[in-house]
């Protein structure tokens, strides 16, 4: 994909620039028109003077009068007026395609309009490149100021003007918002003339760009201009699943594209009948589970008769409507007799499959062994040595702790006390002669020679 701005390439066609339409380079534009009229030689039509000019890569688009000194043709970079100084733009049509764009956007031909005032030099050229580069910067921070004054509002873009006077902010949100603080804390860190510009969603979208789920350049950043309200209701005309994750564009509203083929389904569907979730045969009911539109055919399901259980037919819509009729006089079929579809296959059909059991064996699966738990820790703390770690079968809580020997008070002898004068229960070992009995368990036994 390329634009007519990219170099060419081998063969005369054109290289591209591999940004697929929407790169920040100002080599393409969106929204292009296509001229069907240069290889057509048209007469001269000197009382026709308005040329289309088009703004940061088509995001905006306006109609200027081109005076008979200047002449600018397309794909020309044009210094125009505005209300505030001037701004620099590119001819994007000329001739009779701009009487056709007036009639579509409903233009009036004695609407006042600005005039080009002369075709941009590499001056004005730098002084607009040096703009674009600011909008990111100064993006970043007027989101940072919104947030500090609590505002609700989401700020999706910024287009300065080519002689850097004025700074348009488009910002969306649910309702109306009370920015006056907002445009004097803007004034005071920008220094430039602020305006403010509330969008929807969908025009969001549009001047940011993106890819959609089909993988192409969302529809509204390169040719959609008029956007339509979409319901629910579409999705389901389409049989389509009410999931909003897959039913949403990139803005958060409803693709437009559920739009495009909505009415080829609605004319489909006014040849299917209506009241026709139940039929009634000598089987039992069927119920009507799902439709295939394009293919004229109505699936059905026996849910009482236990022989044909989960089995589904198809039928046609001559069929049910025949069904239907009998239903009405009170009659009913012995069966549904389904329509056979290409994709199912008969029970004596020969798919040419063989048996291979016995003939081919498949290796042993290997297992891999399990290890014990110690090799399992090393592997996750490999710091930690294995000296620090106690051999299995040493822990404390393992062994049964044996009884201490406690001396009466007041007699000789080594007869342990049983129990206590006050209860006849037997006594409590305190916290100090539990950690004195276990620190002794730990001590070294006593070698030969030593005196302590």
């Amino acid at each position: 994909m390329s634009c007519a701005g990219c170099s060419t390439g081998k063969d005369g066609k054109p290289g591209g620039c591999g940004s697929k339409g929407g790169c920040s380079t100002g080599g393409c534009n969106r929204l292009n028109t296509y001229d069907w009229l240069t290889g057509v030689e048209q007469p001269e039509s000197d009382d026709f003077d308005l040329a289309e000019i088009s703004f940061k890569n088509g995001s905006r688009k306006l109609f200027f009068h081109n005076p008979p000194f200047v002449r600018a043709q397309k794909n020309d970079w044009v210094v125009v007026e505005s209300g505030t100084g001037y701004d620099v733009g590119k001819v994007s049509l000329t001739g009779e395609l701009v009487k056709l764009q007036l009639k579509r956007k409903r233009i009036k031909r004695d609407t006042v309009f600005h005039k080009i005032i002369r075709v941009a030099h590499n001056r004005d050229m730098e002084k607009m490149h040096e703009a674009r580069s600011m909008e990111k910067g100064t993006m970043i921070r007027a989101r940072a100021i919104a947030r500090m004054l609590d505002l609700d509002m989401k700020i999706g873009d910024i287009e300065y003007q080519g002689d850097k006077r004025k700074a348009t902010f488009f910002y969306t949100a649910e309702g109306r918002v009370d920015f006056r603080e907002l445009i004097r804390h803007f004034a005071k860190e920008f220094k430039v003339k602020i305006e403010m510009r509330q969008i929807g969603a969908r025009q969001e979208s549009a001047r940011i760009g993106g890819l959609g789920a089909c993988g192409r350049e969302l529809c509204c950043s390169t040719w959609l201009t008029n956007f339509k309200s979409v319901s629910t209701s579409a999705a389901r005309y389409q049989n389509l699943a009410i999931n909003q994750s897959k039913l949403s564009g990139q803005c958060g509203r409803l693709k437009c594209c559920l739009n495009y083929e909505l009415d080829t389904y609605m004319e489909v569907l006014k040849e299917f009948p209506k009241h026709a979730d139940v039929l009634k045969t000598e089987a039992g009911e069927a119920r009507l589970v799902k439709m295939d539109i394009f293919k004229r055919l109505m699936f059905y399901i026996y849910r009482d008769n236990k022989a044909t259980r989960g089995k589904i037919f198809a039928l046609g819509i001559d069929r049910v409507n025949e069904i239907r009729q009998m239903n009405k006089k009170g009659e009913k079929p012995d069966k549904l007799q389904g329509v056979s579809l290409n994709n199912e296959t008969p029970e004596d059909a020969d798919l040419g499959f063989a048996d291979v059991t016995g003939q081919i064996e498949l290796p042993a699966e290997k297992r891999r062994k399990r290890g014990n738990r110690n090799n399992r820790n090393k592997s996750r703390n490999p710091r930690s040595g294995e000296g620090n770690r106690k051999p299995r079968g040493t822990n404390n809580r393992s062994k049964p702790k044996p009884k201490p020997n406690v001396k009466a008070e007041g007699k000789t002898g080594d007869k342990p006390q049983a129990k206590d004068n006050k209860g006849d229960k037997p006594q409590k070992k305190s916290p100090n002669n539990r950690n004195r009995n276990r620190n002794k368990r730990k001590r070294p036994p006593k070698k030969d020679g030593d005196t302590k």
